[in-house]
């Protein structure tokens, strides 16, 4: 399950765009941090993280001077059984959470995978270390639902992952040091989704409207006509026909004006969408090749060695489709 949840996540990041970075003093911004919300068999909460911390300066980030801390990460009050899910880089556990000692190159991403528990009845209160873009909680089908408290929560509904369903919730634009409250319970369903539908019906009533144009009915204009050489024509005929050619001409214009732009932009739209699937489809196969990587590592058949070699490769591989798939989105 840890490790659906892990390539999940990895997944949901390559889809997101990278937005401009939001003005802040801090050199260190949270784009994206994904957490997933599930009970445990004792009657705990897992909460597994997956969190995306970028350097905004061109300058290797080594902390804020004050100590040996990298990145400072502040767990929930009785978390417990902490799990730092990658041996690249180096953390220590503190009081209140944990620190890492890794520098954080310049312009560039670190990806913190960690999860821990919180203890039955007990309540989960989170502060953010760092201005965060956007946060997403995600909790499986029929494993309960969540209600956040101090700050605004948008319902994004169901999506489906593998053979798995999750209700998304997302906050949005989190200022450092803030802190709000998760009420997670299990055995609550979230409301079924509805549609809104928008039935607009129109109310036509039949009514006549006289307009008499005077355009023929002025002596002068009279005068005119009769001089010209269409003199043999009912003005208001001739007029009538003139209006049709002219509006069928406009429209036959904007027709095949349109059809020709249509046609040009389906061409495009083709080919993008060609290369599109087929950087989804990449991504698909370097996912599954992490699923099967820590599968054969935990069956024992790979060195600690050339598993963290493969997958340093393979997330390497991951960065460079990200990067194309935010051609397509941007």
């Amino acid at each position: 399950m840890i490790r659906k949840i892990t390539v999940l996540l990895l997944g949901l990041m390559l889809l997101i765009p990278m937005n401009s970075l939001a003005a802040t003093d801090s050199k260190i911004l949270i784009d994206m941090h994904y957490i997933v919300v599930s009970p445990a068999e004792d009657g705990s909460t897992n909460m597994m993280n997956m969190v995306n911390y970028t350097n905004t300066s061109a300058d290797e980030y080594k902390g804020d001077g004050q100590g040996e801390a990298v990145l400072n990460v502040t767990l929930p009050q009785g978390a417990k059984d902490l799990n730092f899910l990658d041996n690249q880089i180096a953390f220590k556990q503190v009081d209140g959470g944990f620190i890492t000692t890794t520098p954080v190159p310049g312009n560039q991403t670190t990806v913190l995978p960690y999860s821990y528990r919180i203890p039955k009845g007990k309540e989960i209160k989170l502060t953010v270390d760092y201005p965060v873009q956007t946060l997403q909680i995600l909790v499986p089908e029929g494993r309960g639902s969540i209600e956040v408290n101090g700050v605004q929560a948008t319902n994004q509904g169901l999506f489906k992952f593998e053979d798995q369903n999750y209700n998304g919730y997302s906050i949005e634009n989190l200022q450092a040091k803030q802190a709000f409250t998760l009420v997670y319970d299990k055995d609550k369903q979230p409301p079924a989704g509805t549609t809104t539908q928008t039935d607009t019906s129109t109310n036509s009533s039949n009514s006549s409207v006289t307009h008499t144009a005077p355009a023929f009915h002025n002596p002068g204009h009279i005068r005119m006509w009769e001089q010209s050489p269409l003199r043999r024509f009912n003005p208001h005929i001739f007029l009538i026909i003139i209006g049709v050619v002219m509006l069928a001409g406009i429209s036959y214009y904007i027709y095949f004006r349109r059809k020709a732009k249509l046609e040009e932009e389906r061409l495009g739209a083709d080919k993008e969408e060609q290369a599109f699937k087929l950087l989804m489809a990449k991504q698909k196969a370097i996912m599954d090749k992490i699923i099967e990587l820590e599968e054969t590592f935990g069956d024992g058949k790979l060195t600690e060695e050339e598993y963290h070699a493969k997958l340093e490769a393979y997330k390497q591989h991951l960065v460079q489709v990200k990067m194309n798939l935010r051609n397509f989105i941007e």
